[in-house]
């Protein structure tokens, strides 16, 4: 059911976004979701009314899987607020063993996953899940375990196989492109009486301000970063430092780690001194646009690369947001007065570069796409949005990033886009992508149509009695 081949004659458009959804979302045995400290009860239900006995139940290459681990599903869904009356046990199993056979093939395919990857995964979703329940005790508890170490060991594997399961994935739609021709295509075979529809939208524009630091106030995180620097040369825990004075909430409960290759998504600065130096070097301090960093890197491996970094931004002083404050109140009087528009103002009185070229305009980081829908928008931009009536300038907004950098920013509505039925030209960005993701899907369908033909797989007792998507059984 889960990862059923689409026969698009005629296009399910919401069922191709929810198995989208289900393809890409993590798996369900998730322990790095909320913990409540209410468990949810188990589904009152037997398989085709046979009484359950727990134990094995189904056996995926070198992977097993027990009757409680479609009980333990139940809970993560559950305690996170999900409605489980409408998920059946067979289907419970059938995502199960999806998972299975994805982390099997990938030790097939000698996918290799570090225990110091592990170890940095069950650090973050450790710290994650004792800030929702206050106490480890409580996290060992309501899996059942014995002790933290029985506890971690359960843990580790179920990361590993998550993680093997994940990047097996990622292998298999790394490669599916998708032609202009296909989403042509694509949109072409969608009945009219079918085609989706679009919220309301609007596109953003914005003008940034920032702060401007002094020489001194830099020289001092310089300064401070090459005392970090010479610690960690002289036999400190590069992973300790940075889990300590690291201003990078995305890697800093890690000790600092990142793995990438050079077109992972990082700024040009950092990529350019990640793959200049040697194991076990440590870069001395340089700038980008979110601070000062150091990194260290930990292992080379072909194109990849596995590092540490330590990221602490200058403070920036009262004054110098004054100044930006009312630098930005100055380009606003000009463009409402309309000495000058306010994509000519962005492109030369804004300080961000990833808008500045284009007057501005804001790239949706979900979609790549210019278009907010509204339902969807960043609660903290559509409150900066929302009452501004047509091509009206938003007076200078303080704005604090994640990272806690803040900057003065002017905002403005440049388009609204009403609720409409999709349409090619208009909702092409769209359209490809609901293209691509059904291409991917099929990439999977097919994958699991040839791998499970390969791979020892075993279903007991009265789940033979399922009817599953995937031809488990082999009939």
């Amino acid at each position: 059911m889960l990862l059923k081949k689409l026969q698009l004659k005629t296009i399910d458009y919401k069922l191709v976004l929810t198995m989208c959804f289900l393809l890409f979302f993590n798996s369900i045995i998730s322990a790095q979701e909320v913990i409540k400290d209410v468990v949810a009860e188990k589904p009152a239900e037997t398989v085709h009314g046979k009484q359950k006995i727990d134990g094995i139940i189904a056996t995926v290459g070198d992977y097993i899987v027990l009757d409680s681990d479609i009980d333990k599903g139940y809970l993560e869904i559950a305690s996170q607020g999900g409605n489980i009356k409408d998920i059946t046990r067979c289907q419970m199993l059938g995502k199960l063993l999806e998972d299975k056979l994805y982390a099997h093939q990938a030790i097939q395919d000698s996918i290799i996953v570090s225990d110091a990857e592990i170890r940095n995964m069950m650090e973050e979703r450790l710290n994650y899940m004792i800030q929702q329940v206050g106490d480890i005790n409580k996290v060992v508890e309501y899996y059942k375990k014995s002790s933290v170490e029985e506890f971690k060991t359960y843990f580790a594997d179920i990361l590993k196989e998550q993680k093997l399961a994940s990047e097996m994935r990622d292998k298999i739609v790394k490669d599916v492109e998708i032609t202009p021709e296909e989403v042509r295509n694509f949109f072409k075979k969608i009945p009219k009486d079918e085609l989706p529809t679009f919220g309301a939208e609007m596109e953003v524009a914005q003008i940034v301000a920032e702060p401007k630091v002094s020489k001194e106030d830099k020289q001092k995180v310089i300064d401070r970063l090459n005392a970090i620097r010479q610690d960690v040369l002289d036999g400190s825990s590069f992973a300790t430092k940075a889990v300590l004075y690291s201003q990078d909430p995305g890697s800093a409960p890690n000790g600092g780690y990142y793995k990438m290759t050079r077109k992972t998504p990082f700024v040009k600065e950092f990529k350019d001194v990640a793959f200049s130096l040697q194991e076990g070097e440590i870069s001395k301090p340089f700038e980008t646009t979110f601070g000062f960093h150091i990194i260290m890197v930990d292992k080379i491996k072909g194109q990849e690369v596995e590092l540490r970094h330590i990221l602490i931004a200058p403070v920036v002083s009262e004054s110098a947001l004054k100044e930006a404050k009312e630098r930005l109140a100055n380009v606003r009087s000009k463009i409402v007065s309309k000495e000058i528009s306010f994509a000519e103002a962005a492109r030369t009185e804004s300080d961000e570069k990833e808008t500045r070229a284009n007057g501005g305009t804001l790239i949706n980081p979900n979609t790549q796409d210019t278009r907010f829908e509204l339902t969807k928008m960043d609660p903290s931009l559509y409150g900066q949005v929302s009452n501004l009536k047509d091509d009206e300038v938003s007076q200078p907004l303080l704005n604090t990033d994640e990272k806690g950098k803040k900057t003065y920013k002017l905002i403005t509505v440049t388009n609204r886009i009403d609720e409409h039925v999709a349409d090619y030209a208009k909702d092409y960005t769209k359209i490809k992508e609901l293209a691509l993701k059904e291409k991917q899907i099929n990439a999977i369908a097919k994958w699991f149509d040839a791998k499970i033909k390969d791979t020892y797989i075993k279903i007991i007792g009265e789940y033979r009695d399922c009817t599953f998507a995937n031809n488990w059984l082999k009939k």
